[in-house]
């Protein structure tokens, strides 16, 4: 089954409207990195690596080359979702959230995309933007301590 939902800033992007596209609605129990992702997530997904905010920069720069003792992978595909960053290893998500995600319909649709993903035993933790740029330090060790609950 084919159904079309709009997606506000996916990926973490700052910048507004929706972004609409046909993706699979079907839930595949792909053991894959992937799950079971769709070809036009890929697609979406190397867009979006080539644009990423300040915040995911930052980020990516303690996280990229095994810096923490595990791998990240940035803007990567799981199932119908497109990850900040994803550590298949520890099935681990880190999403950097812009202010659009205040919003009660981006909360409602970041609850839902959590749930979803934690059905596939993916742990999900976000950090706002500000948080990133504000104070690094403090995201990293709540990062590190993911890592090493989930080790």
């Amino acid at each position: 089954m084919w159904e079309t939902l709009p997606l506000q800033g996916v990926g973490g992007r700052d910048h507004a409207g929706p972004i609409t596209f046909l993706i699979s609605m079907k839930k595949l129990t792909d053991d894959s990195m992937f799950y079971g992702a769709e070809p036009i997530i890929f697609e979406y997904a190397k867009a979006l690596r080539k644009v990423p905010t300040r915040a995911e920069r930052v980020l990516w720069k303690h996280l990229n080359k095994n810096k923490l003792g595990v791998k990240f992978r940035r803007q990567h595909p799981v199932s119908r979702y497109i990850a900040d960053f994803y550590c298949h290893r520890l099935k681990l998500v880190i999403e950097i959230d812009g202010d659009y995600h205040l919003d009660s319909v981006q909360g409602e649709y970041d609850k839902f995309r959590t749930e979803d993903l934690r059905e596939f035993g993916i742990k999900v933790i976000r950090f706002t933007n500000n948080q990133v740029l504000s104070n690094i330090e403090s995201v990293l060790n709540q990062i590190k301590n993911e890592i090493f609950l989930l080790k």
